[in-house]
Formats: C-alpha cells, structure tokens, sequence
C-alpha cells in the first residue's frame, strides 16, 4: 500500500521529517531554478476527488493532491526561497490513466483543458514559470495533442508518467508507442521531463537498458530529464538499480548522454536510511554533479520551498563543491 500511494503524478507521500543527520555544510551557490513542480488546473482539481476514489484499490490519495493550491501560493514559495523560474509541470495525463475505472467520458478534454491552463500560465508569468504539457502515450489522444501545441513559444516542453499511465519497458507495443511520443516531442523541439519508474514491483536496471535502446535514441538529442532521479521518490532498491544503469552506461558512452537530466526531487527526506544516501551519492559521483537538477516536487514535498532547500536538501551528504554545481545547475530548457 506504501508503494502505491507514490504511484500518482511525481511522488506524492514524500513527507519532509523534522528529525535527520547533521546538515552538510551550506552550498555556496543559490537555487535559480526549480525543475521540478505541479499545479493542477481547475478542472483536474474538481476531477481529483473522483480518481482518488477510483484508486483506493492502490491506496490513498496523499493530501497534497486532494488540496487546492494556486500560482500565487507557488510564487510566494518561490520567492521566500530566492528562486527566479519553476517548471510548471501539467497533471494532464491522470484523467486518462487506466487506474480509473471506469474511465471518465471526458478524460481527453480534461487533458486538453489541463494542458491549456498549464501553458497559460506560462503566458501569464513569462519570467517565472516554463510549462510542460503532459499527454498518457498510450493513447491515441498523444500524438494529436502534441501536434495541437507544436509551435506555440509558450510550451517548454513534454511530461509523461510511466506510473500513472500504465507504460510497461518490457511490453513492445507500450516501448514503440512512448517511442513516437519522444520522436514527436523531438521534432517539436521540446524538452521531455519523464517519470521513468513504472509499477513492476522488479523495476529497476533491466527497464532502463530497455528505456536506453530503444526510446532514448527517438529523443535525437533533444533534452531529457528523468524525473526523482529513476526512481518515484525516496530511495529503494529500485530506485539505486535504475540510476546504476544509468551510471554504467554513461560511464561508458558520455557522449550519448550529454544531453541527459536528472531531477533531484523529493528522492530522500529526513527518514532516509545513511546508507542509503550514501549509496545514492556514490551514483551521482559516478554520474557527475552537472547531470543533477535542483527539484522540490512542490507541493508533494511539503509548500516551503525555502525549508526544503535549506533542511532537507542539505541532508544528502554531498561535498559543498558537488553541492555549489548541483545547486547551480540550470537546464537549457529553464532559462
């Protein structure tokens, strides 16, 4: 039941604990830009009390998700927090999520509305939030919304969740079509946030040598950001075997992977295990620091910005050098 409370948008339970090891000494470097937060738009919100409903099967719907939060609310966090830009990520893909049954009759106009609102922020805040359309890629609504907003300056970029989509890495049918969804997105010129995990409970590193044969390459280049790090939020033995694969292959390949992100999103909390930071830190280090996004999942990891970068962030026992990169680093899709 633990498990699947984190199936839903980015990794919804990742609570911020007030107890943890001794801060690491604090980074140099300011947070310029969050890559990593949600706003439901206000058809989604009225549509939530619904899918949580649908999804007791799985477990409960974290708060989070079920509280309305506003553009207002996440720029006051911004601010207090001294961070200029956050990609603002669309919750369009739940509506049309198989873990709804039965299925709503107006899930692609949910998307649709969603997506709308999502890149109308973006018009609205120019200078502070980049917005991401999101689409379930295994759905014929995918490809025809993607080309619905190709072109428009508003748009930054793609998100997909694996999770809440149902996507399968060992199903050929599911790999081909998430395939095209990165093709389109490519020739739209956009960035793709993915939430690569999936719900096998063996998830892990045989899905992301799948994910990097034979999906990865349809991105041609184009930037690709894996959200919580491959994991779901928190760090499990799921989570430390996907970015392992990440690691060995990029190791060996630099060059293929130079256009590659990964977000540092609710991945740990003051609960986390040492040496399960550890371990995670022992992956970035083989990684490298400039291929980590500062992230906060806002508002699933708490809606204090400024403590979760100041409390929680810290926690993870990276040097201050490593910590000045990360905490600096700005993908080309933020500025």
């Amino acid at each position: 039941m633990r498990r699947m409370r984190r199936i839903f948008l980015s990794g919804l339970v990742i609570a911020s604990a007030a107890i943890g090891l001794a801060p690491a000494a604090e980074p140099a470097a300011a947070i310029r830009v969050d890559h990593h937060t949600h706003l439901n738009s206000p058809a989604i919100q009225a549509f939530v009390p619904k899918f949580c409903q649908s999804i007791r099967r799985y477990g409960k719907c974290d708060a989070a998700l079920t509280t309305p939060h506003s553009p207002a609310d996440l720029l006051v966090a911004m601010d207090k927090a001294g961070i200029e830009r956050a990609l603002v990520l669309s919750t369009g893909y739940l509506p049309q999520s198989p873990m709804m049954d039965p299925p709503p009759t107006n899930a692609a106009q949910l998307m649709r509305a969603a997506n709308d609102w999502t890149v109308g922020l973006a018009r609205d805040h120019p200078d502070r939030f980049r917005a991401f359309v999101a689409v379930d890629p295994l759905r014929p609504t995918a490809l025809a919304e993607i080309a619905r907003w190709k072109g428009n300056p508003a748009v930054a970029g793609l998100k997909l969740h694996l999770t809440s989509s149902g996507v399968e890495l060992r199903n050929d049918a599911h790999v081909a079509a998430l395939a095209r969804v990165f093709r389109a997105a490519a020739k739209a010129h956009w960035a793709i946030v993915v939430h690569l995990r999936t719900q096998r409970g063996d998830y892990g590193a045989a899905d992301v040598q799948r994910f990097v044969r034979d999906v990865l390459p349809a991105a041609a280049g184009t930037p690709v950001q894996i959200a919580h790090a491959g994991g779901w939020g928190g760090i499990d033995k799921a989570t430390l075997s996907a970015l392992g694969a990440f690691a060995h292959d990029m190791q060996a390949d630099p060059q293929a992977f130079r256009h590659v992100w990964f977000d540092l999103s609710g991945v740990w909390t003051g609960k986390t295990p040492s040496a399960d930071k550890r371990a995670f830190v022992a992956l970035i280090r083989k990684i490298g620091p400039r291929h980590f996004l500062p992230g906060s999942d806002w508002p699933y990891n708490g809606t204090d910005l400024a403590d979760y970068y100041g409390r929680i962030y810290p926690q993870l026992p990276l040097t201050p050098t490593e910590w000045a990169v990360i905490r600096s680093n700005v993908a080309p899709y933020a500025r």
